[in-house]
């Protein structure tokens, strides 16, 4: 008795431990999930798999067909996993195997390996040895590699399988790319696979880009992701932030210094916790002058994605996880698709995530309805989406806001893996979908990034559709003119009068292009909007450049990846147009990286500057708006804007409309308006969202203006 009087004494005595701060709570709870995933058989993420595989592996110790299938197996695990030594010295072993058993090697066994190796010329020359050349296509300058010993043997393994299957597009592709990885292309590969000299071209471009992330430190290296760019500090300076779908990774915070470089703030912003997220946004949504931060996670993780997303309130040198309190957090439901728009005109930002739903059969994931998340005024939300409507209950990728019909009610359109959705605002908080009517489902097999915009300029806003179903054979079978079976996305062109036209075959739109990411901006500033795709998918194989598309104009775009230096092979995701260097013209930062761990990469930060056949001609002009609401949202998220210049050649208008029109992509809130050769602005014309405000101004050419509603 007296014994155990002392030591419950003794316990007594010892000082309570401190109960943890908040970013330590929040940094093991998604600690913890991320443990639980890559403890898991996942098939992106896990680990488990690695010691089963290994283990099989051992106990099947004489070469035989099962012990080759096996090593195969533990291979492309290893590859996954980023453990690029052993995944060679274990294809080797297979190699073996197979000769000893008196076999030869498979066209896929051959795949494996060149992959291997591909992985490996990767990381040890566009990783270890970065370069702003690094992984652009077509290789050349400093993307040629310096160590060139494993993109021949992955160029050695390519050959051998087309030996094997000729008539292989992806081999061909591959064995391209590390033709031109070591040096000597096209020379050094058969001539019977070459690409076609057309396939390294494209169109002209008076634009060129530079990637200067690493100069300016914002080389970001990790996992596909998001990115948002916005002056969070309000020093009138961009700044970045970017996530990373790595479980173990945290946001990254950027603050852009006077001098254009920028500094690591992610520690001091307290933003270290917050773990994983395939998508970042940015919005004021507590309307006090600062912009806040949507992370969302549990993307294509089906039931294991049933992780939380997180609302970061802007403090000012910090941000604060008020997810909890604001009633967002549960449920949680898989989802990289958001946006904040008011949709009852209430001048409070309400909030729509779109989520993933089993894709048609049991065993693809849960039942995962879409949210809508209504404003109740006081920093927490009201989930109404049953009410309004749009739950959605499909795989939702991408999300997009805008007002089709200029009623100056924000309409909402989702983009699914199945047929997609146009749901017109009602009023009151009711949806109807009309996409089925009006013909806009499309691409219905499988949609990803969309968002609305007024791609020629005539008042009226259009929708475009990225499509997400085609393989990597298609997408190399488009870029060398042949035929495939790739889906083409959609622009739907709004006629005005409530009904829209697919127009994407006829405006140079209908190519095989699988883009993960995309966004659009205005490269040239020639007043006409242009389409960044970022592509790719999780295979290794997937190494296709991402795509710049001219508008040119005249109802056509063109393909200028070649010409401007966008054409990076690495993952693409978020995307942001941002004037981040002040110059007058847009920037692009890009968020790279895989899906797999053994497949990260750095971020980057491609420099808008004139080509050499314009460097002495005077820029076209610019015009940057910052809208601030008063009675509508603070930030004017709905806004309409209508510039009409004087030219050489007589007025012309410029369209453009303010908030969430793109569902993944990271531009700022600020309007940054391309005037092309305009001699000045007759005026500016801002329609402010859910009122009957009008205000008229006339700006200087070049300026930056900041417009408040109600005020002059």
């Amino acid at each position: 008795m007296a014994l155990s009087l002392g030591a419950c004494q003794q316990r007594q005595s010892v000082e309570p431990e401190p109960e943890p701060a908040p970013s330590q709570a929040i940094a093991a709870e998604f600690q913890a999930v991320a443990d639980a995933l890559l403890n898991s058989d996942n098939p992106y993420l896990g680990r488990q798999q690695l010691e089963a595989h290994r283990t099989s592996l051992e106990q099947e110790r004489s070469p035989s067909p099962l012990r080759v299938n096996l090593g195969l197996q533990l291979c492309w695990t290893q590859l996954r996993l980023g453990d690029i030594d052993a995944a060679a010295q274990t294809i080797e072993g297979a190699f073996a195997d197979v000769a000893a058993i008196g076999g030869l090697p498979s066209g896929s066994m051959l795949k494996l390996r060149g992959l291997v190796y591909l992985r490996e010329a990767e990381y040890r020359n566009c990783v270890e040895r970065h370069t702003a050349q690094c992984c652009l296509f077509p290789l050349s300058g400093g993307g040629v590699h310096a160590l060139k010993q494993p993109a021949a043997l992955a160029r050695d393994s390519f050959l051998e399988m087309l030996k094997l299957q000729p008539n292989d597009i992806e081999a061909r592709w591959l064995l391209n790319i590390t033709g031109m990885a070591i040096g000597g292309y096209p020379e050094n590969t058969p001539e019977e696979f070459r690409f076609p000299k057309d396939a390294l071209q494209g169109a002209p471009c008076d634009r060129s880009f530079v990637d200067v992330a690493a100069a300016k430190g914002v080389a970001t290296f990790n996992l596909s992701g998001g990115t948002a760019v916005e002056d969070f500090d309000g020093d009138g300076l961009l700044d970045i932030v970017t996530s990373t779908y790595d479980p173990n990774g945290s946001l990254t915070f950027y603050r852009q210094r006077a001098d254009g470089s920028f500094e690591d703030r992610t520690e001091i912003a307290d933003l270290r916790s917050q773990l994983g997220g395939l998508n970042v946004l940015s919005a004021d949504y507590d309307n006090d002058g600062d912009s806040d931060l949507l992370v969302l996670r549990g993307a294509w993780l089906k039931d294991q994605g049933q992780i939380r997303n997180s609302l970061l309130r802007n403090d000012g040198d910090k941000f604060t996880d008020v997810t909890m309190s604001a009633g967002l957090a549960s449920p949680a439901r898989p989802t990289q698709a958001a946006a904040w728009a008011d949709f009852d005109n209430d001048g409070l930002l309400d909030l729509y995530i779109g989520n993933e739903s089993r894709l048609g059969s049991p065993g693809e994931g849960g039942d995962y309805p879409s949210q809508l998340f209504r404003s109740n005024g006081d920093g927490t939300f009201s989930d109404i989406a049953e009410q309004a409507g749009v739950t959605n209950d499909r795989y939702c990728k991408g999300v997009a806001v805008g007002d089709i019909d200029n009623d100056g009610l924000l309409d909402l359109y989702v983009s699914n893996q199945g047929p997609n959705r146009l749901y017109r605002n009602l009023g009151a908080m009711k949806f109807q979908d009309i996409a089925p009517d009006g013909g806009l489902t499309e691409p219905s097999k499988g949609s990803f990034a969309c968002w609305f915009f007024d791609y020629d300029n005539d008042g009226h806003l259009d929708l475009f559709v990225a499509a997400f179903e085609s393989s990597n054979a298609d997408v190399a079978a488009a870029h060398l003119g042949l035929p495939h079976q790739g889906t083409p996305p959609s622009l739907y062109r709004n006629r005005g009068d409530g009904t829209f036209e697919d127009v994407a075959g006829t405006v140079g739109l209908a190519g095989a292009w699988m883009p993960m990411g995309a966004n659009f901006g205005d490269i040239d500033n020639d007043g006409y909007l242009d389409i960044y795709l970022t592509t790719g998918r999780p295979d290794f194989a997937a190494l296709m450049p991402n795509v710049m598309l001219r508008n040119t104009g005249a109802n056509k775009f063109e393909d200028v990846t070649v010409a401007t230096g966008l054409g990076h092979l690495q993952k693409g995701h978020g995307v942001a147009f941002a004037d981040i260097d002040r110059d007058g013209d847009q920037d692009i930062y890009h968020q790279l990286g895989g899906f797999y761990p053994g497949d990260a990469f750095h971020n980057a930060l491609f420099e808008n500057r004139p080509s050499a056949s314009i460097e002495n001609e005077p820029p076209n002009r610019f015009l940057v708006l910052k809208l601030i609401g008063t009675t509508c949202n603070r930030q004017a998220i709905g806004a309409r804007v209508r510039v009409v210049i004087e030219t050489p050649n007589g007025l012309r208008e410029i369209h453009r409309a303010a908030g969430f029109v793109s569902s993944f992509g990271g531009s700022p809130s600020r309007l940054e308006i391309g005037l092309s050769r305009a001699t000045a602005i007759r005026k500016v014309e801002i329609v402010w969202p859910g009122t009957n405000d009008i205000t008229v101004t006339t700006p200087s050419l070049d300026s930056c203006v900041t417009v408040t509603q109600g005020e002059k």
